[in-house]
C-alpha cells in the first residue's frame, strides 16, 4: 500500500505536514493555505480559498478562526466570539488524526465543523462520506467517533434530495447552456413513487446522496464533517423531499441526546485514489472503529463483493441452486415484509414447500448454515404500523415527538375543548412525511387526533384513538405531538430504535440468521437526529448481534445508504428490474445510472438491484449480467424461483456459465474490467482447465427480411435464435452458405428457432426444444459480409451472435 498521510509535523514558522506524497501548510490564522504533491508539487488548495482547520457554527453560521497558535502537538485557535478551541494533531501512518480538547467559552455554540477543506478537484464528488477524486488523487475526511458526521450542520441533520448538473466528462458528456454546473433541481415524480424520484438519464444530472463533499464550481470542491451538542434541543425545519405536497418541511423539536462535541475528531487522509479504500480501512483498523468482515473480507473491500439470491416461492430447490451457482447469502421474499412482533416473534412465518409442507425458520437455516448459505429476512426495519404489536406497543412514551408542550385545562372523558399551553407548530398540519392526516397527538396513555388549532385551543379533536381509551387528564400533563412515517404509523424514538437494534439482532441470533434487508431504512433518520441515529441504530445492532453469536457479523442490505451506515452496510441492492440495469438490451436504467454514480463516487459498490431469472434468457444474457457487474463493480440480488429455473430452456448452460463467472470474479484486471462496461458488446467466459479465456460477443438483432452479418474474425460457428411474435403458418430460414432451415409447422407467438453448436431446433417462448430441424448441410459464419434470409408471414426478431478474439485472463 502507498502510504498517503502525514509522517512528520515541523513546528517552524510555516507550519508544515508533510507525507511522502504531500505537504500541507497552515498559517497563523489556522488556514490549511497549501495542500501539494510533493511529487511535482501540483497544488490542491484553491488559491483564494484557504480552508479552516476548525470552524464554529452558532445559529446556522460558521465562524472561522482568526488566529492559531501552536505548541507540541496542538493548535489553539481563536475565534471572533471569544471562543478558544484547543485541537489536537495525532501523526498516523496514513492520514491526520484531529481532535476536538476543548471550547471555552462556548457562546452558544451548537455544532463544530471540521473544514470546510477547500480543493481544486471537481472530477468525482463522494458526497456519502467526503472523499473528492480526480482519477489520480484522492482528499477525503471520515469521522472517528459517532457524533462526528459527513457534511456540514442542516436543519433535520439529513440532506434533502435532489439533482445537482454536474458533469464527470466534460468532453464527453459536455453540460447543455440552458444548465449550469451546480445548479440544484428537485427529484422527480410526485414524491411518492421510489422509482419516480429518477428522471434524468444525462450524466450530467448527479443525483445528491450526502454532503459530505460538495461541488464548487468557482473553484473545485469542498469537504466537511460536524458534530453536534446534542445535549440540547434543537428546532428544525425539515423534509427529506422538499417540494412535495406530502412531504412538506414542518417543524419538529429533538429530544436531547447524551452526545457532546467535545472530544469529536476526524481523519484527514490525501492518497492515490487508487488506494482510497485500503487507507480508509487502514483508518478504521487503527482508530478502532467498525470494521464488519463476511467470508474473511471487509465488507467494502471489492473482493467481497458478490451477488445474493432474492428467492420466490417454494425451497425445494433453493439450497441446490446457490450451490450450482457459487452465492452464498439469500434473502427470502417468499416470506413477505416482516414486522417486529413480541406478541409471536416469527409472525406465523415459515419456510414452505411444495405439496404443502412446511419447516420452522430455524430449522430451514440450520440446512442453510450447514451448506455455508447465509439466509435472512426482508424487512420494514423500524415502521411502527398504527394497529400492530410492536417492539413495546402503542401507546408507548417513546414514540417519537416533534413537540412537546402541556394542556391548559383538565380534562374528564368526554372532553374535547382542548386547550394548550404553547400553541406554537401545532397548526400544521401532520408532519414532514406522514401527510396532512398524519395529525396525532398523545396525553399519557391516550391518543388523540385533531385537525388544526384556533389561538391555543385544538380544533376537530377526536379522543381514544388507535386503539386506545379516553382518560381523564390533570391541567399541566403533558401533550406530545408524535412524528409519523409515509405508511401512516409511528416512529421509534432513540430509546425505541435501541430497542428495535436489540430485538433484530436477538431475532436473528436465534433464528440462526446472518443476513437481514433493512427496507425502510428512512425509520432511522425520523427521530430528529440525522444520521447520529442511523449509526447508533447499527452500532447497537452489530455489537448485540455480536455478542450473542459469539462474535459473528451480519450481512446487511437496506433500501438506502446513508452517512453513518456506510461502514456497516455490505449491499444496498435496492430497486431492480430495467430501472437499474437491463442485460438483456444492455441499457442502464435511469434510478441505475444515478445509483451507480452516487454509490461508487463514495466507494460504495454500485447495483442492478433484483435482477429476475427469466425463463427465456439466453445463456448471452445471463452472462452478460455477470460481466457488466464485474465491469462496473455492482452487485444484484438474482431473484430465482424454482417455476422460473425448471421451465427454462437453457438453464443447465446458464448455471454452469454463471458459476464460470463467480468463480473468475476475482481475476480480472482494471483493463479487462473497463472493457466488460461496454455496452455494444457482451461477453463469454469459458474455463480451459486452470485458465479462463474470455470473448468479446458483439449480439445483433433485427426484425428485417434480409440481414447482413460483418465478422471481421475467422469462420465460426454460426449461433442465431429467432423468435415469432406472432403466430405464423411456418418458418424459412436461407443461411450464409445458401443451405436453408425450414419448418413448416404452425408456430405460436413467443416460440423459437434456435441454431447452437450443430443442432437446429424448434423451442417454445422459454427456449426449451420441441422438436429437431433437418438442416441440409453444416453451416459457419464466415469471415467479412454474409447474409441471413427469412420468409414468414408473421413478425419475429432474429438474434445473431458474432465472436471476437478471446483472451486469457
Amino acid at each position: 500500500m502507498i502510504l498517503c498521510m502525514l509522517l512528520a509535523l515541523s513546528l517552524g514558522a510555516d507550519h508544515t505536514f508533510q507525507t511522502g506524497l504531500a505537504r500541507i501548510r497552515i498559517d497563523d490564522h489556522g488556514f490549511m493555505t497549501s495542500i501539494a504533491s510533493r511529487k511535482g508539487g501540483k497544488e490542491y488548495s484553491p488559491k483564494a480559498h484557504p480552508s479552516p482547520v476548525l470552524s464554529l457554527s452558532v445559529d446556522g453560521k460558521l465562524i472561522e478562526p482568526r488566529s492559531a497558535t501552536y505548541q507540541r502537538n496542538e493548535i489553539k485557535l481563536t475565534y471572533p466570539n471569544g471562543s478558544i478551541a484547543v485541537v489536537r494533531i495525532g501523526q498516523q501512518k496514513n492520514y491526520l488524526r484531529l481532535k476536538l480538547l476543548s471550547l471555552s467559552p462556548r457562546v452558544d455554540v451548537d455544532n463544530i465543523v471540521w473544514g470546510p477543506v477547500h480543493t481544486t478537484i471537481s472530477k468525482t464528488i463522494g458526497d456519502l462520506i467526503g472523499v473528492v477524486r480526480d482519477g489520480d488523487w484522492a482528499i477525503g475526511m471520515l469521522g472517528l467517533d459517532d457524533n462526528t458526521i459527513a457534511g456540514p450542520p442542516v436543519d433535520g441533520d439529513c440532506y434533502q434530495m435532489g439533482y445537482v448538473i454536474h458533469s464527470p466528462d466534460p468532453v464527453k458528456y459536455p453540460v447543455p447552456g440552458q444548465y449550469k454546473e451546480g445548479q440544484r433541481f428537485s427529484v422527480g415524480g410526485d414524491g411518492i413513487s421510489d422509482v419516480a424520484f429518477y428522471s434524468h438519464p444525462e450524466e450530467y444530472f448527479q443525483q445528491v446522496l450526502g454532503t459530505g463533499a460538495v461541488l464548487k464550481p468557482s473553484f473545485g470542491s469542498t469537504i466537511s464533517y460536524h458534530s453536534r451538542d446534542r445535549r440540547r434541543p434543537y428546532t428544525h425545519f425539515f423534509s427529506l423531499l422538499p417540494g412535495f405536497e406530502n412531504s412538506k418541511p414542518r417543524h419538529q423539536i429533538s429530544d436531547s441526546v447524551d452526545a457532546d462535541f467535545i472530544g469529536s475528531s476526524v481523519a484527514l487522509y490525501f492518497c492515490p485514489d487508487d488506494d482510497g479504500l485500503s487507507v480508509i480501512e487502514s483508518i478504521i483498523l487503527a482508530e478502532g472503529l467498525p470494521h464488519p468482515m463476511v467470508d474473511g473480507k471487509w465488507i467494502r473491500d471489492p473482493a467481497a463483493q458478490r451477488p445474493d439470491i432474492a428467492w420466490f416461492g417454494d425451497h425445494d430447490k433453493l439450497i441446490e441452486y446457490a450451490n450450482q451457482l457459487g452465492l452464498k447469502s439469500v434473502q427470502d421474499e417468499a416470506l413477505g415484509e416482516y414486522y417486529p412482533n413480541p406478541a409471536d416473534r416469527w409472525a406465523g412465518k415459515r419456510v414452505g414447500f411444495s405439496g404443502g409442507r412446511t419447516q420452522s425458520i430455524k430449522e430451514f437455516t440450520d440446512s442453510t448454515n450447514d451448506q455455508g448459505i447465509r439466509y435472512g429476512l426482508h424487512t420494514l426495519c423500524m415502521f411502527i404500523q398504527p394497529h400492530s404489536s410492536d417492539v413495546k406497543p402503542v401507546p408507548n412514551e417513546h414514540l417519537q415527538t416533534v413537540l412537546r408542550t402541556k394542556i391548559a385545562n383538565g380534562l374528564n372523558t368526554t372532553d374535547t375543548a382542548i386547550k394548550v399551553a404553547n400553541p406554537s407548530f401545532l397548526a400544521e398540519k401532520g408532519t414532514w412525511h406522514g401527510g396532512p392526516e398524519g395529525s396525532v397527538l398523545r396525553i399519557g396513555k391516550e391518543m388523540l387526533t385533531y385537525t388544526g388549532i384556533e389561538g391555543d385551543q385544538l380544533q376537530g379533536v377526536k379522543r381514544g384513538q388507535y386503539g386506545t381509551t379516553a382518560a381523564a387528564h390533570e391541567q399541566n400533563d403533558e401533550l406530545v405531538k408524535l412524528q409519523m412515517n409515509c405508511y401512516h404509523g409511528f416512529v421509534p424514538d432513540m430509546t425505541l430504535l435501541g430497542e428495535y437494534a436489540d430485538y433484530y439482532a436477538q431475532l436473528m441470533n436465534d433464528g440462526g440468521m446472518e443476513y437481514v434487508d433493512f427496507d425502510g431504512l428512512e425509520s432511522t433518520i425520523y427521530q430528529n437526529q440525522g444520521y447520529f441515529a442511523v449509526r447508533t441504530f447499527y452500532r447497537r445492532l452489530f455489537d448485540t448481534y455480536r455478542h450473542l453469536s459469539g462474535g459473528k457479523y451480519l450481512r446487511v442490505m437496506g433500501s438506502c445508504v446513508f452517512p453513518g451506515s456506510w461502514e456497516y452496510m455490505s449491499v444496498c441492492n435496492v430497486g431492480g428490474g430495467n430501472n437499474m440495469f437491463d442485460p438483456v438490451l444492455n441499457r442502464w436504467g435511469i434510478e441505475g445510472k444515478d445509483i451507480r454514480n452516487g454509490f461508487s463516487n463514495s466507494y460504495f459498490p454500485s447495483t442492478f438491484g433484483i435482477q429476475d431469472y427469466h425463463s427465456d434468457w439466453s445463456v448471452y444474457d445471463a452472462e452478460n449480467l455477470q460481466a457488466k457487474s464485474i465491469g462496473w463493480g455492482a452487485t444484484y440480488m438474482l431473484g430465482l424461483s424454482q417455476e422460473a429455473v425448471e421451465r427454462s430452456g437453457e438453464k443447465s448452460a446458464i448455471f454452469t456459465a454463471f458459476r464460470t463467472w463467480e468463480d473468475a470474479r476475482g481475476l480480472f484486471s482494471k483493463s479487462a474490467k473497463a472493457r466488460l462496461r461496454d455496452p455494444d458488446f457482451k461477453f463469454h467466459l469459458e474455463r480451459d482447465g486452470k485458465r479462463f479465456n474470455l470473448y468479446p460477443v458483439r449480439e445483433i438483432r433485427s426484425s428485417d427480411s434480409e440481414v447482413v452479418l460483418h465478422n471481421p474474425h475467422e469462420n465460426q460457428a454460426l449461433e442465431f435464435s429467432l423468435q415469432v411474435l406472432t403466430a405464423t403458418d411456418g418458418v424459412t430460414i436461407t443461411l450464409p452458405n445458401g443451405s436453408v432451415v425450414k419448418c413448416p409447422q404452425r408456430l405460436e407467438a413467443g416460440q423459437f428457432i434456435i441454431r447452437k453448436g450443430d443442432r437446429t431446433y424448434l423451442a417454445d417462448k422459454f427456449r426449451k426444444p420441441i422438436a429437431m430441424l433437418m438442416l441440409g448441410a453444416t453451416c459457419s459464419l464466415p469471415k467479412g459480409d454474409s447474409k441471413v434470409q427469412i420468409q414468414t408471414m408473421g413478425r419475429f426478431q432474429l438474434t445473431t451472435w458474432i465472436r471476437g478474439i478471446g483472451e486469457v485472463l
